[in-house]
């Protein structure tokens, strides 16, 4: 009996890894370059995922922030049906949130392939 349960821990484990892994469908990514024709849209949701710290440093005119750890509890303030550009330092943590708000049922969201540091527009700061 050991055995199979130590086995079911086993795959039920393995699931969980492979199920966190896989990315998700549906989630549109662009370049920093391409983001500057978005901006000029107000039918979208603009989310920077970064720290307070990190967002005060340097930011996009008209991106919220929203830190990646808090991004859950503020969902609930975001429409839907909108699409929700999402951005970070590097475009990793941004991945994290476009993953996250799809699995939340958000139609159409896009993640911003190397966030800030391939930024060369122009950066707000406070």
């Amino acid at each position: 009996m050991g055995t199979v349960m130590w086995i079911g821990a086993t795959f039920l484990l393995l699931v969980f890894v492979v199920k966190k892994m896989i990315p998700v469908k549906g989630i549109n990514h662009i370049t920093a370059d391409e983001l500057q024709s978005y901006l000029i849209q107000r039918d979208k949701h603009f989310i920077d995922v970064r720290t307070p710290g990190e967002y005060k440093r340097g930011y996009i005119h008209g991106f919220k922030n929203i830190p990646l750890n808090d991004l859950s509890s503020h969902m609930d303030e975001l429409d839907k049906n909108k699409e929700v550009l999402v951005m970070c330092q590097s475009g990793m943590r941004s991945m994290k949130g476009a993953s996250s708000l799809k699995k939340h049922g958000f139609l159409n969201v896009t993640n911003v392939k190397g966030g800030m540091t391939a930024w060369k527009g122009k950066v707000e700061k406070g």
